[in-house]
């Protein structure tokens, strides 16, 4: 019997691990004195029969492994048996952006290019959008690697390993993966104990995610999370139909959201956000069901994806009307006003669009960021794009105000005031 339950038991005392061999009869004499000791998965405190503490010794050390806490320790220490040390989650803290990262596929597509497909032209298209160019994806790129790529330069920036992220939003429309990509940008990152999920509002998506991240950081004690913005609306376009193509472009930004320190003020400043699925009429790119053929022998249709459509006159009306609403709202909210923005960062749509909002509001236009000429509509993509070329161009500096809003598909629009860093 004693052969079979003396066993090289790891003991820890306090926090400092050592590998013995001994009786466990004397084993639980020497542990007396000590606070606790944990064994086969019970904490075991000294009580006042000695010999049912060394039964209750005994019986821990038969599974080869004993935890001692002495009398200065207050806490359990961290298990070595695989059981993952839990913490105590701080809520109630701000949150702030410490990094960017984006990442576009090669292919450019010029308006000329466009022009010798269809009826239109340079001059047509850029004076109507303010686009010249639009990236997009290859057959052989994908929105996870574009996410991933852009995430790893947030990280960079941020000097955050990838495993210390409790948190990826994915936001987006066009996932690879029909059940959200959210988990493949984590598995390909190495955020091996972050939680993933996608969230899909469209164009308002990535504005939708900078708040959900806020919300997780001060209501759920995260501490930090990743928000990808990544669409690839080339894969979902009539290249027929000049009123939408000459549109939409692909591409991934991300941003780092990171708790505010203990003292620190919250970077998010203010938010409003909004939904109209009655307006879901007016751009809309709806799954159509093939009937099974009766000879196949299938019992379902198949799910096939029609192109986008979009009434372009509606849409606009709708973007001009809302956003400086929207973006009013979230600066009431942020004691704010207009004249204490540094910079107004827009869902790159149209150039015309964020023109008019920036006149509505009284804003400058040296303070409009806009990178649309670059990259067209690359939805939940385009705000963290803009940002990211904007902070590392060195226009927007920590302490920055940006006033940003989205608006698009759903129909959705949602605003939010950052001080930035």
């Amino acid at each position: 019997m004693a052969q079979a339950v003396s066993a090289a038991c790891s003991v820890s005392i306090g926090y400092a691990s050592v590998e013995r061999r001994s009786d466990p009869i004397s084993q639980s004499n020497r542990f007396s004195s000590c606070a606790a000791v944990r064994g086969n998965g019970k904490w075991i405190k000294p009580g006042s029969s000695s010999m049912t503490w060394q039964r209750q010794v005994m019986k821990a050390s038969s599974v080869g492994r004993l935890h001692v806490v002495n009398s200065a320790s207050t806490e359990p220490p961290a298990a070595d048996s695989g059981e993952k040390k839990s913490r105590k989650r701080k809520t109630g803290r701000g949150s702030r952006i410490i990094g960017t990262g984006s990442a576009v596929p090669a292919k450019v597509v010029t308006n000329d290019f466009l022009a010798s497909l269809m009826d239109t032209s340079d001059e047509w298209i850029s004076t109507r959008t303010g686009i010249r160019n639009r990236h997009v994806l290859s057959e052989d790129e994908t929105m996870t690697g574009l996410a991933t790529e852009a995430s790893r330069k947030a990280l960079e920036m941020a000097g955050v390993d990838a495993a210390d992220v409790d948190l990826i939003i994915f936001c987006t429309s066009t996932p690879d993966d029909i059940f959200g990509g959210g988990c493949l940008v984590q598995r390909d990152l190495g955020c091996k104990r972050a939680v993933a999920f996608d969230l899909t509002a469209a164009c308002s998506g990535f504005v939708l995610g900078l708040v959900t991240a806020s919300r997780f950081i001060q209501g759920g004690g995260y501490e930090r999370v990743l928000v990808v913005g990544a669409d690839g609306l080339s894969r979902y376009v009539d290249w027929s139909d000049r009123g939408t193509c000459i549109l939409f472009g692909d591409g991934c930004g991300a941003v780092l959201v990171q708790a505010a320190a203990e003292g620190e003020s919250d970077g998010l400043l203010g938010f409003d956000m909004h939904s109209d699925g009655y307006g879901s009429r007016h751009l809309h790119a709806c799954f159509s069901v093939t009937p099974a053929p009766e000879e196949s022998g299938s019992i379902a249709g198949r799910a096939v994806a029609t192109p986008i459509i979009m009434n372009g006159k509606e849409v606009y009306k709708f973007a001009v009307t809302t956003v400086p609403q929207v973006l009013q709202a979230a600066l009431q909210e942020a004691e704010l006003s207009s004249d204490d923005i540094d910079w107004l960062l827009l869902h790159q749509a149209n150039q015309r669009i964020m023109d008019a909002v920036a006149t509505k509001m009284h804003i400058p236009y040296e303070k409009v960021i806009s990178n649309v000429a670059s990259y067209g509509n690359t939805s939940a993509a385009s705000i963290p794009i803009a940002l990211d070329e904007a902070v590392r161009s060195g226009k927007v500096k920590p302490g920055d105000v940006v006033a940003t809003a989205g608006f698009g598909a759903g129909l959705t629009w949602a605003s939010a005031i950052v001080r930035y860093g």
